[in-house]
């Protein structure tokens, strides 16, 4: 369904590299997860797939989303595909919602932006608030943000990515704002609703309680990939190996926890 081959992203007058030659597929159903340490090109890798990257990004490669082209791609063309076909869960919701219009009324816009019927709208909302759960909150779709909990925002949020019932959604670190009983239950919430999913993450626990496949990217490049059991059992990179042995999650069954690899970060930052 996507398919993302040599990407590389510079900006700026002197082309820093942020992505450089990154390939991978996501198919039908398939939930990928992307992880690595802040600053490795997760994000901009999501945002060049939606075609949101600043002017002063210089793109090369390809990226396919159901045989069509994306890069290159017209304004007009990409808003008809985001948020129909594709979404985004944003990490920090009080950023990504608007602080003066009340939940109900956004969730309701994603759905207008592509169906342009205002009739039923409403409707539709409060079922896709009830599909992530708080349909049941007595006048939660008159609420503004500010009024909601960390974990009832993330949960707008998502409901706003999935109104539209999109074949992809992107998550970009989801889970990062809230507490642990509230990232379980936005986890659980994830497993159930989300069928094709790119899911970005620095935390390997979080990363594998969601995706059976991962891609682990450190500085701009993709430097392992496969099946999660795999990779976290019987990682190949020393940079997977650190993740691992400096991650939260307990060791899968039949695996030791694997060393700190400290030398190895000790030489390759300066």
């Amino acid at each position: 369904m996507l398919q993302v081959r040599n990407l590389s992203v510079r900006f700026g007058q002197h082309r820093r590299i942020a992505v450089n030659d990154v390939s991978f597929d996501i198919a039908e159903g398939q939930r990928l997860g992307l992880i690595g340490e802040s600053g490795s090109g997760k994000s901009v890798t999501a945002l060049a797939i939606l075609g949101l990257l600043p002017e002063n990004a210089h793109v090369e490669g390809s990226i396919r989303f159901r045989g069509q082209e994306l890069l290159g791609a017209g304004d007009r063309e990409l808003r008809r595909i985001r948020g129909s076909q594709l979404s985004m869960v944003f990490q920090e919701p009080m950023t990504a919602l608007d602080p003066t219009m009340q939940v109900g009324r956004q969730v309701a816009e994603a759905y207008l932006l592509h169906h342009r019927r205002a009739r039923g709208a409403s409707e539709v909302a409060i079922r896709a608030l009830d599909r992530v759960g708080l349909g049941q909150i007595d006048g939660l779709h008159h609420s503004y943000p500010h009024e909601l909990s960390g974990g009832q925002r993330q949960r707008v949020l998502l409901a706003m990515a999935l109104v539209n019932d999109p074949a992809l959604v992107i998550c970009d670190e989801p889970t990062t704002a809230l507490d642990v009983v509230m990232q379980a239950e936005i986890l659980a919430l994830l497993r159930t609703e989300l069928e094709a999913c790119l899911f970005i993450t620095h935390d390997i626990a979080v990363m594998a309680s969601v995706c059976p496949e991962v891609a682990v990217m450190l500085d701009g490049t993709i430097v392992e990939s496969g099946p999660t059991s795999r990779v976290l059992s019987n990682p190949e990179h020393p940079y997977t190996r650190g993740l691992i042995a400096t991650s939260r999650m307990e060791p899968l069954p039949g695996t030791k926890r694997l060393p700190v690899v400290d030398d190895y970060f000790v030489r390759s930052r300066p």
